[in-house]
């Protein structure tokens, strides 16, 4: 596990070890290594389709989750942040080199 400041990172990409498969408007994502099973809501779910595009960095993730959501700037990308921080420390994500 990686101490990454997700606000300084701007590319991810998933971990090898992680498989996503879509459940309805839900995306599940499995850890190999661990066997824990993490669910994506609707906002998680365009977060992880976003990180997959090879056009998206942290900022024009930001600026497309803006477009398409109803929520105020600042806290988004409080969310954000937060999101990449989670899916870094749990090793369903790193960031692109």
């Amino acid at each position: 596990m990686s101490d990454v400041n997700p606000a300084v990172a701007s590319r991810f990409e998933p971990s090898p070890d992680t498989i996503a498969t879509r459940v309805g408007e839900e995306i599940v994502l499995v850890h190999l290594k661990t066997d824990r099973i993490y669910v994506l809501n609707r906002t998680g779910t365009r977060l992880w389709e976003l990180l997959l595009s090879d056009q998206c960095e942290r900022t024009e993730i930001l600026r497309r989750m803006l477009a398409e959501f109803d929520v105020a700037p600042a806290e988004l990308e409080r969310e954000l942040d937060q999101w990449l921080a989670s899916l870094t420390a749990d090793s369903l994500i790193r960031v692109r080199e």
